[in-house]
Order: C-alpha cells, then sequence, then structure tokens
C-alpha cells in the first residue's frame, strides 16, 4: 500500500491518476502539514474513489496544545469524521518527548466512533523511548504508526522501523514516511518487513502569478523565479509500480 501526502484536492487527483488508493489530506505542508478544510476533503471524495486519512493539526510547530487548540482540534476533527474521512492523523505531547496519554486516548475513543483509522502521526518521532512509546500508543487503541524511525528520513530510520515492525507488527500498523521515493521504496519494505508506505511524491513548479516586483510569496525562489511543490502523477505512477516491481 502506496499512502501520498497531498495538501489539496488538486493533489488528491494527481495521486488517484497516479495509482495511489490512500492518501493523507492536509493544508499547508509547508508548515509540516495543517488540517483541511471540509471543502477540500467533500471534493477529494466527489473526485476520487480513495482512501483518505485527514491530518488534525491546528497550528505549525511542536504538538504541546493548549486547552482551546485542542478543543479546535477535536471539533475539525469531528466536523471531517461527520463528511466521511476514512481516518484521522494526529499527535499530541504533554511535555517535551512524552506522549499525552488522556488526549490521545480522547482522539482514539472519538475516531474509532465513527468507524475510522486512528493514526498516530510523526508526533511520535520525538519521543522518548519510542519502543514503549509505540507499546503505549497499542495500548491506547492507536491502530497506525507514521514514523521516519525517529531519524531525518525513513531510510535513515530504517532500524527503528524495522524493530517496531518486529516487535508490534501484529497489533499496529507502521507506516514508514520521509523521504520514501521509488529509489528507496522497495529496498526499504525488504529491510524493515513493512506493507505500506508514506511519500510526498511532489515536485517544484513555477509559480510565477506567486511574486511581483519586489514582493515575493513564493514557497522557494523569490522574484525572479517563484516555485512551489505539488504532488506529481509520474512520481505517484514511478512509487506505485514498486509494489509489483
Amino acid at each position: 500500500m502506496i499512502e501520498v501526502c497531498c495538501g489539496s484536492a488538486s493533489d488528491a487527483l494527481a495521486a488517484w491518476r497516479g495509482g495511489a488508493r490512500r492518501i493523507e489530506l492536509n493544508s499547508a505542508l509547508e508548515l509540516g502539514g495543517l488540517t483541511p478544510s471540509v471543502a477540500s476533503l467533500r471534493l477529494v471524495r466527489e473526485s476520487t474513489g480513495l482512501e483518505v486519512v485527514v491530518m488534525a493539526r491546528p497550528r505549525g510547530g511542536g504538538f504541546c496544545y493548549g486547552g482551546l487548540e485542542w478543543r479546535q482540534l477535536l471539533d475539525e476533527a469531528t466536523m471531517l469524521l461527520e463528511e466521511g474521512a476514512d481516518g484521522i492523523a494526529f499527535g499530541a505531547l504533554d511535555a517535551p518527548r512524552h506522549l499525552d496519554e488522556a488526549r490521545t486516548a480522547q482522539m482514539v475513543s472519538l475516531v474509532h466512533s465513527y468507524g475510522a483509522t486512528a493514526v498516530f502521526h510523526r508526533a511520535f518521532d520525538l519521543a522518548d523511548e519510542p519502543l514503549a512509546a509505540a507499546r503505549l500508543l497499542v495500548g491506547l487503541g492507536v491502530d497506525r504508526l507514521l514514523t521516519s524511525g525517529q531519524r531525518h528520513t525513513a531510510w535513515e530510520g530504517r532500524e527503528l522501523i524495522r524493530e517496531l515492525q518486529v516487535q508490534l507488527g501484529d497489533e499496529l500498523q507502521i507506516l514508514p514516511g520521509s523521504g520514501v521515493n521509488a529509489g528507496n521504496a522497495r529496498e526499504l519494505r525488504e529491510f524493515t518487513g513493512v506493507g505500506q508506505l508514506h511519500s510526498s511524491c511532489r515536485a517544484l513548479v513555477d509559480d510565477a502569478a506567486a511574486s511581483g516586483r519586489d514582493v515575493s510569496f513564493a514557497v522557494q525562489g523569490g522574484a525572479d523565479v517563484a516555485r512551489r511543490y505539488q504532488v506529481s502523477e509520474e512520481l505517484v505512477r514511478a512509487l506505485v509500480a514498486t509494489e509489483t516491481a
């Protein structure tokens, strides 16, 4: 299974056309991914047959949330589940490098009440004692864990990912992500034993309308060469092809 990280309904359509069957839907990928709008989810469901896991994250930065932020996160997750989200990706810490047990249990209960999949995202990669933290997630009812193995890329973190798969793979779906592409996917699957991978499959495209003479809103570049990222149908297709190669 290939899961494509998408930042818009247009990204989702490119992933679908490239052969993906599941996505993680976000907004603001430049901030690491925030909660998308209900309208974005609705468009994806109308335009594709994708399984859609939706990010629930109210702001950029760390994962220790204030009371209002957590209330917003729960309210937005509820609206997205009502709209038909197949899963919610979330994460919460109650102190630096420590998972928030109470809020994780609360979110898992909400997600499961809709028959959806509870995915703990890469907030896990900040936690101390990763094997103990993963066992805690199992005990709290989390279905899937997105992780880079607590390293910059999943390939660099492959040793921990393999250990998680060996020790907990029968109870918790292990989903490696970060730096996954068609060039390393098969070797990463073989080394770790996982059955699914998460990738952005993104490419830089020109975005001339993002810049003026002296002002630029470009994701990358400046007034002379403005660019932004979007999901590449071709990169998705190449990654999906590794499942049968």
